[in-house]
Parts: structure tokens; C-alpha cells; sequence
């Protein structure tokens, strides 16, 4: 498939990866719908984009939202063959800490968001797509979502985010098995540090340090990178069933 013909739904769509993620989408001529709880970030990046894009507020935790969403995109739009999940959530927080241990709503809240809102919109957006003529190789759709290095390099304090991003890694490969049989293709990226609202509130010069730690390039990654590779990815019917690391060589010290 090729990303003129796409017609996305991307969730944490109104900044960062997710914003990229659509605005490349949109650039190559296709079709995006913006998935994101941000109404004013998401209302005015579809309104600048104009009639290849939308915008619902979506909660990805919740059945109800996540359907509304891609029942008004193949509404709008005539179909769904791409889904990328970059709704995410992150607590640095140790297990046990100087006021006793993390509290368990904290994990939960990581979890729920993370894996479990991944899943959610997984398992809506491809029974969408299972309804889709199929193209080359009899393709009907592609599912891109988003792990961390944290997944295999969590530090102190991650535990709950590297635990959630683990998982989402971890089903890539049982996902793309069982979606084989519907053309469906599924993938991971595994991003470094990037340039995100998520790094937004570190310092300058902390994050100058951390573009340091990366081997090469010496800084850190831009959101279109990633989105250059949700279009590879899109467009190679050879990618299916594995986690890409997109993070400039960079393994994650303990802390």
C-alpha cells in the first residue's frame, strides 16, 4: 500500500510522534483522523490540515470513545487501513521511595493508558479493517504501535512504564500471527529519547546531556523520524510481526 492511499487513525495525534505521525500521512496525500484528549491541540492541527483530517477526543481506555472515533473516520473517509497508537503516559517513581512504596494506582494508571489502551484501539481498528477490499498480497490493513527502549533498557524508576511498553512490545508477535489470516500487518516502534511533550518539562541543559548519551546522531530524535518510519513501514508489506528500536544506538544506563 502506498501512503497516498492511507487512511489513518492516530491516537496521542495532536503533538509529538503522533502529530508527525499524521502530518507526514497528510503530506503524502492521505487521509488522517486525530485521536487525542488535548480538544484545542487536536481541533486546531485538524483545522490547519484541513479535509484530509480529523479530530475526536478519545479517551483510548475507554470502548465507547475509541469506537465513536473509527465509526466517524470510516464514516468520513470511506475506510481504515492504518492504525498507530502514540498515547502514552509515564510516572517516574521507585517501587519504594523515602514515603513508602509507589502506590499501586500509580502502576495501574501506566498500564491502563500504555497497554491496555494500545489494545483497545487494536482490536477496534482491525475489525474495521477486516472489512477492507484487498490490495497486493491480499492486504487490508496495517497496525503500528509504540513500545520504548524502556522496554528492554528500563532504568530506576520506569518500572511501571517499562513494564507497560514490555507488553506492548511482547504482543507484536502473537498479534501479527492471528492477523495474518486477515491481511493485516502488525508492528512496534521502539523509540529512544525523542523530542517530545513528554521531555518538554526537562530542562535545556538536561536534555543537551541526553542528546549526548546517544552514540550517533549526538542528539535527540525529531518526531518526524519516527513518522518517516510509520510510512516505511506502511508501505513494506515485508515488515510484520517485530519491534524496531529507533533510538541511535542508545542503551539505557540503570539510572
Amino acid at each position: 500500500m502506498q501512503t497516498n492511499e492511507c487512511v489513518a487513525v492516530v491516537t496521542g495525534g495532536a503533538s509529538g510522534l503522533g502529530e508527525a505521525t499524521v502530518r507526514q500521512v497528510v503530506a503524502d496525500g492521505g487521509k488522517a483522523a486525530i485521536l487525542d484528549l488535548d480538544e484545542s491541540r487536536g481541533q486546531a492541527l485538524a483545522e490547519e490540515l484541513g479535509e484530509a483530517a480529523l479530530f475526536f477526543k478519545t479517551d483510548v481506555t475507554d470502548e465507547a470513545s475509541v469506537q465513536a472515533a473509527l465509526d466517524g473516520t470510516v464514516e468520513k473517509f470511506g475506510k481504515l487501513n492504518l492504525a498507530v497508537n502514540c498515547a502514552g503516559v509515564a510516572v517516574a517513581m521507585k517501587v519504594v521511595g523515602k514515603k513508602g512504596p509507589m502506590p499501586i494506582e500509580k502502576f495501574h494508571m501506566v498500564v491502563k493508558v500504555n497497554l491496555i489502551g494500545t489494545m483497545n484501539v487494536v482490536r477496534l481498528a482491525a475489525e474495521k479493517m477486516l472489512r477492507n477490499e484487498p490490495g497486493t498480497d491480499g492486504e487490508k490493513g496495517v497496525v503500528v504501535n509504540t513500545a520504548s527502549v524502556a522496554a528492554f533498557d528500563g532504568q530506576i524508576g520506569q518500572t511501571a512504564y517499562a513494564a507497560s511498553k514490555a507488553a506492548v512490545a511482547g504482543m507484536t508477535l502473537p498479534l501479527a500471527r492471528e492477523l495474518a489470516d486477515h491481511g493485516i500487518r502488525v508492528m512496534t516502534v521502539a523509540p529512544g529519547l525523542f523530542e517530545t511533550p513528554m521531555l518538554a518539562a526537562v530542562p535545556e541543559r538536561a536534555r543537551e546531556a541526553l542528546g549526548k548519551m546517544m552514540p550517533f546522531p549526538k542528539r535527540l530524535g525529531r518526531s518526524e523520524e519516527y513518522a518517516i518510519l510509520v510510512k516505511h513501514i506502511f508501505e513494506n508489506p515485508m515488515l510484520n510481526g517485530e519491534t524496531i528500536r529507533l533510538d541511535a544506538a542508545l542503551r539505557m544506563a540503570a539510572k
